[in-house]
């Protein structure tokens, strides 16, 4: 009994993550709101883009409804984004923006036909709920930039997506960073918001991170409650057998009138020195307009050396 379920356990570590098609020109991408509403939002940025890509552009209902801060009630925005899932002419689901609101609705919807046929979902912030969600189906999903941030994100931002979507390759290659811990992993990327991460512990949405590759970024958060949100994954297990970690940026910190005394690289080094993975540092995307985009799901190499640092996706 003990011997069938420990090889039952290894087939579920073992299972494949599951890659969605990539897109090629003539295909449709929805773009639907999940959290924040956008009523006075440009579009215009997103849709040329799209537009010169070669794509079809499908605008969801959600865009431009009102429901105080949300994009229309729970389940109008689960009622669109379940449509997009389902509809088999629609390749990539384009999330608008953040904020908060995801989480409401992503128990609302039904999976299943999506498991069958997945295909890209792409956003970043609070989209770290669908992400974390995907993640513990085995499907990949598109952390990067959002339709409300085209218009002021850089070029490299924007091609990095591209060649995500067109599964061109992709890896970066960055400068030295002395804050980083030297060395070289490989394993499956997964993460995002650091605060979405925190907020999904002990739920069905709560990544797995053993012998995985960690990405985390966040905004607007107070220094102290990084150091809260860092102990709790360190608690909860996520840094044992973690095989590498990513630190996005950390946009707009915050901090008391008494200060914490440590920036949030400060803070992050600082729960994590006990551990040998290496930790790379200020690595460009989240909440600013170099938001390079990650392939969640997907394996990727990690090297840090004293010249340089590389990421890779295989």
């Amino acid at each position: 009994m003990i011997i069938f379920v420990l090889h039952f356990l290894n087939i579920q570590a073992q299972t494949p993550m599951k890659i969605p098609p990539y897109l090629q020109k003539g295909d449709t991408v929805a773009i639907v709101s999940t959290a924040r509403k956008n009523i006075d939002d440009n579009l215009k940025p997103a849709i040329d883009l799209l537009h010169r890509w070669g794509l079809e552009v499908l605008i969801g209902k959600t865009i431009g409804l009102d429901d105080n801060q949300l994009a229309g009630t729970d389940e109008q925005r689960a009622a669109d984004f379940q449509t997009q899932m389902d509809n088999p002419n629609i390749k990539a689901i384009w999330c608008m923006r953040g904020g908060y609101g995801t989480v409401r609705m992503i128990d609302l919807l039904d999976f299943t036909k999506f498991k069958q046929n997945p295909k890209w979902i792409v956003g970043f912030s609070d989209v770290t709920v669908i992400h974390s969600y995907l993640n513990t189906l085995h499907i990949a999903s598109l952390h990067g930039a959002m339709p409300i941030t085209v218009g002021r994100a850089s070029e490299e931002s924007i091609e990095s997506l591209r060649k995500s979507l067109f599964g061109e390759p992709l890896d970066y290659q960055l400068p030295f960073d002395p804050a980083n811990r030297l060395g070289a992993a490989k394993g499956e990327i997964v993460g995002g918001n650091l605060s979405i991460l925190y907020s999904m512990m002990g739920s069905n949405a709560q990544i797995d991170c053993k012998g995985k590759i960690l990405f985390i970024e966040d905004v607007d958060e107070y220094l102290y409650h990084i150091d809260r949100m860092m102990m709790n994954l360190k608690r909860c297990g996520c840094f044992d057998g973690l095989s590498g970690l990513i630190v996005g940026t950390m946009t707009k910190m915050n901090d008391n009138d008494i200060p914490w005394g440590k920036n949030a690289n400060q803070i992050i080094a600082d729960v994590t020195k006990g551990y040998s993975f290496p930790v790379l540092y200020n690595f460009p995307a989240g909440h600013f307009r170099d938001n390079r985009a990650l392939i969640l799901g997907k394996q990727v190499s990690l090297e840090l050396n004293a010249t340089t640092s590389k990421l890779t996706f295989e």
